[in-house]
C-alpha cells in the first residue's frame, strides 16, 4: 500500500476496528486500550500512514521526529533534572535541528521489556533515544531482535546486542583517582552509586588506579550516594560519623562533588587544603562553584550528534556502539 493511498479506513480494515477507533488510537485517546493503540501504530508505520498531514502534533515541516525516553531511575538514569542530562538533551536537540528533525521528550518511564516495546510501538517517531539502561540491559537485547530503531545513552556492557553511546567511564575513573594520587593523596574516597552501569565502571577505574600506584582499596572509603546534592552531603556526613579519615575524594558526578564540598565545609574541612575533590561530567556550573570544581569532562554536544546520527543514518541493527574520550579538567578543588 503506497504512502498516498493509506487512509484511516485502510488502517481500520487492517486492524479490524472502526475508523473512529483508529483515529482515537493515533491521537493517544485514553478510551482506547494500550494493546489496540500499539497494534494500530505498528500498522500505521508499516503502511506509511502520513502522520504529519493528518496529525498536528509536531511543528511545521520536520523531516523526522525523534523520541527521547528515560527509564525509571536507577542511579542517575531517568533523572531529567540532572544537569548533565539537560546538557545531553541540548546536544540531541541541536543535532536534530541541524537535520531538520523534531525532538519529543516522553513522559513514559519504562521499567520492563513490555514497557520498552510499548515505547517503540506507540509512537510515530522514526526512532527512540533511551537515556540510560537502568536495569534493562537484557530487555534492550531482546528489543533489538524485534524493533532496532533505538539507541541508548550509557555504558557498553558485556554481551550487548544494541547500540549505545557513552563516555569511557573506566578511563575517567582512573584519571581522576590517579591525579589525586599524584598529588600525594593516600586515602581517597569514591562517592557514588556503584550499581548503576556508568557509575559502576567509574568505580572500577578508581579501583584499578589505586592498585596501579600501590594504594589499598579500603571498603570504608567507598561510600554510596545517589546523584543528588543532598544525598552526597548525607554520605560525607556519614563518613565523619564513622570516623573515617580521608584526604581525597572522587565523585561519580559533579552534583555529588558539589554536595560533598558543602558537607566538608560544614564540618570545617578545607577544599583543597585538607581534602582534594574531583567530580565527573564538567557541567556548566562546575567552573563557577567555590572552589571551582576539578572534573572529568564528557562532551555532551558530541554525544548528542552521535546519538542522532546513529539513529537516523545506520541500517536497522547495524549501528555499532561507541565510547567518547574523557578529559581531566583541573581547577581549584584538587589543589593542582
Amino acid at each position: 500500500m503506497s504512502h498516498k493511498l493509506t487512509r484511516l479506513e485502510d488502517l481500520a480494515t487492517l486492524a479490524g476496528v472502526s475508523v473512529s477507533t483508529v483515529s482515537r488510537a493515533l491521537n493517544d485517546h485514553p478510551a482506547v486500550s494500550a494493546r489496540t493503540k500499539q497494534a494500530i501504530w505498528k500498522l500505521a508505520r508499516e503502511h506509511e500512514y502520513p502522520f504529519r498531514h493528518y496529525m498536528p502534533a509536531g511543528p511545521i515541516g520536520a523531516d523526522a521526529t525523534i523520541c527521547v525516553v528515560a527509564p525509571t531511575p536507577q542511579g542517575r538514569d531517568g533523572r531529567l533534572s540532572d544537569p548533565f542530562f539537560l546538557e545531553l538533551l541540548a546536544g540531541v536537540g541541536e543535532a536534530a535541528r541541524e537535520r531538520d528533525c523534531d525532538v519529543m521528550v516522553s513522559h513514559f518511564a519504562p521499567t520492563s521489556f513490555d514497557d520498552l516495546a510499548a515505547a517503540m510501538n506507540t509512537s510515530r517517531a522514526e526512532g527512540v533515544i533511551f537515556l540510560g539502561q537502568s536495569s534493562l540491559h537484557q530487555a534492550f537485547n531482546r528489543l533489538t531482535a524485534i524493533d532496532p530503531r533505538f539507541v541508548v545513552w550509557g555504558a557498553e556492557l558485556p554481551a550487548q546486542d544494541y547500540c549505545s553511546v557513552g563516555s569511557d567511564n573506566l578511563m575517567g575513573g582512573r584519571r581522576a583517582t590517579l591525579h589525586l594520587a599524584r598529588l600525594g593523596r593516600k586515602r581517597i574516597v569514591f562517592l557514588g552509586d556503584t550499581e548503576a552501569p556508568e557509575a559502576m565502571q567509574r568505580h572500577r577505574g578508581y579501583l584499578e588506579a589505586l592498585a596501579s600506584v600501590g594504594l589499598p582499596a579500603d571498603e570504608d572509603l567507598i561510600q554510596p550516594a545517589h546523584f543528588e546534592v543532598e544525598s552526597a552531603e548525607s554520605a560525607v556526613d556519614a563518613l565523619f560519623h564513622k570516623g573515617v579519615a580521608f584526604d581525597g575524594l572522587v565523585a561519580a558526578s559533579d552534583l555529588i562533588a558539589l554536595g560533598a564540598i558543602r558537607a566538608l565545609d560544614r564540618n570545617g574541612i578545607r577544599v583543597p587544603q585538607d581534602v582534594s575533590v574531583i567530580g565527573y561530567d564538567d557541567v556548566s556550573f562546575a567552573r563557577y562553584a567555590t572552589p571551582a570544581l576539578s572534573t572529568i569532562a564528557q562532551d555532551a554536544a558530541k554525544a548528542g550528534r552521535l546519538l542522532v546520527s546513529k539513529l537516523l543514518d545506520s541500517a536497522p541493527g547495524g549501528a555499532r556502539s561507541e565510547r567518547l574520550p574523557t578529559d581531566l579538567i583541573v581547577r581549584e578543588s584538587c589543589g593542582a
